[in-house]
């Protein structure tokens, strides 16, 4: 365990009610919190607009009170890191997609949804991986400036390293190695300016300090 407080979350998302398998995800972080003398934060992953429910949030914060799963950080009770709403947080998901961009560490992709889709099916039916083929990594900064004129649409991708291995250490499985060549050029930010789930999950936790991140 690590030598920093600990601090983990449990971050539903509000498409419906909490479930058994929410529950028992919030369970866990609150008793890792207990046990280590840290802190339990609840965060409302609401940026899926389309697959909200009404009434979710607050039957979220209904039933993990009801179970005596008291936060420490979170809505209602506040904290140094809030708001702990994602949908009120999207400022901060999009300046870091604009800084990795700037950074060159992301790059703009201007295919259209059906043009991505079209691409799947066809690796699939080669089956081949149907990972994103990474032609907009590829454009000069012309062929860039040229669609940005024409007011092209485009998303934002992290630029994953070409070549070497991505390493992490779960604690319940220990050292784990990616080989980078078969992580995709994944999506941080959608054509409409939307962040993804693993884009806006990311930028939280680390705003937000979460140093054991373990029950999932």
């Amino acid at each position: 365990m690590n030598n920093e407080k600990v601090r983990v979350r449990f971050a539903p998302s509000p498409t419906g009610h909490l479930h058994l398998g929410g529950a028992r995800t919030a369970i866990y972080n609150w008793l890792l919190a207990k046990k280590y003398g840290g802190t339990f934060i609840l965060r409302i992953e609401d940026t899926d607009i389309k697959r909200l429910f009404p009434g979710a949030i607050e039957g979220i914060l209904d039933s993990l009170s009801w179970l005596g799963l008291n936060w420490n950080e979170g809505p209602l009770v506040g904290g140094d890191y809030g708001p702990y709403q994602q949908s009120k947080r999207m400022d901060l998901y999009r300046n870091a997609a604009y800084k990795l961009l700037e950074e060159g560490k992301a790059y703009r992709c201007f295919c259209e949804p059906k043009e991505l889709e079209e691409r799947r099916r066809k690796a699939l039916k080669e089956k081949k991986a149907p990972m994103y083929d990474e032609r907009c990594r590829k454009l000069s900064k012309k062929e860039i400036d040229e669609l940005l004129k024409m007011k092209k649409p485009f998303a934002i991708r992290l630029k994953i390293p070409e070549t070497g291995v991505t390493e992490i250490n779960d604690l319940i499985h220990g050292k784990i190695v990616f080989k980078n060549k078969f992580i995709e050029d994944f999506v941080l930010l959608r054509s409409n300016g939307d962040p993804t789930y693993n884009h806006s999950c990311v930028v939280d936790d680390n705003a937000m300090k979460i140093v054991e991140d373990a029950m999932k």
